[in-house]
């Protein structure tokens, strides 16, 4: 049974997509974008339709996990693969990378938006990302790209309980980042980095480690992020995890002592850079 305040928020989230008309949406198959996708599709049908980019940066998983839905709810969805080393700056992984790349694939999915005939390009940006360093979310408001489930109000623990609500599998899902954000800024983003990357991650969610993160130092070195409550799990399974982080390509293999975090790569940035 939902909150007076969380159904408030379903009914303002719903009344808005209706006035959007026709939507297509940024969809990643994580926990924002799948219940906006079920929203959007409850509201508008066939006037909303699903776009989901295979980058570089998204691991093959996530891609299968949105067209799994799609396919499942009988929802039109469109999968492009989109070259993200073509983005100028993107490999060289500046401060404002994530600006770089939203301006660069949201303008791509406006084009496509036009093409189709969709009067808005729309993404799963909620609360709580006002309150980390978003660069890319000035990219966004610069293109004109809508944000329902802000406009809505709506925190993360709020998308979580309406899509459990909904009977949606994501409501549990971990949270995911583009992997992009493993890596120190200013040091240089590779396929085979990512490609490392993915793998690792991979492996760690198949010893059943939940909500966690690679980050690459100086290209060899991995500092793993777990949940806190599952340090001494990680530290149990050492050995394997080091010989298979070694076999992956990582020179040295790290543990975080204080767990996962989200932008812990941010910690190094000056307060004027958060704020840009």
């Amino acid at each position: 049974m939902l909150t007076k305040e969380l159904q408030k928020k379903q009914d303002d989230l719903e009344a808005y997509l209706k006035e959007l008309g026709s939507v297509m949406l940024a969809f990643s198959g994580g926990v924002d974008s799948t219940y906006l996708m079920h929203e959007a599709h409850k509201v508008l049908g066939d006037k909303a339709m699903a776009v989901t980019m295979n980058l570089a940066s998204v691991p093959e998983r996530e891609v299968a996990d949105a067209m799994e839905y799609c396919t499942k709810e009988g929802i039109r969805q469109k999968v492009i693969r989109m070259d993200q080393f073509a983005i100028e700056g993107f490999a060289e992984n500046p401060t404002n990378r994530c600006y770089l790349c939203k301006h660069f694939l949201f303008s791509t999915l406006q084009q496509i938006a036009k093409e189709e005939g969709f009067a808005y390009v729309i993404d799963g940006t909620n609360m709580n990302d006002a309150s980390q360093y978003r660069p890319g979310l000035t990219a966004l408001s610069e293109l004109g790209i809508k944000s329902p489930l802000r406009h809505a109000g709506l925190y993360k623990a709020d998308i979580r309980a309406l899509s459990k609500e909904a009977g949606l599998a994501t409501w549990s899902k971990p949270s995911f980042a583009c992997m992009a954000t493993r890596f120190v800024y200013n040091e240089g983003i590779t396929a085979k980095k990512l490609a490392m990357v993915e793998a690792a991650e991979n492996f760690l969610f198949s010893k059943g480690f939940t909500q966690l993160r690679v980050r690459v130092h100086e290209g060899n070195l991995a500092r793993i992020e777990v949940l806190p409550g599952e340090l001494f799990k990680l530290f149990k399974l050492h050995d394997e995890v080091s010989r298979v982080f070694k076999a992956i390509g990582f020179t040295y293999v790290t543990m975080d002592l204080l767990g996962y975090r989200m932008g812990s790569m941010d910690e190094v940035l000056s307060k004027d850079q958060l704020e840009m």
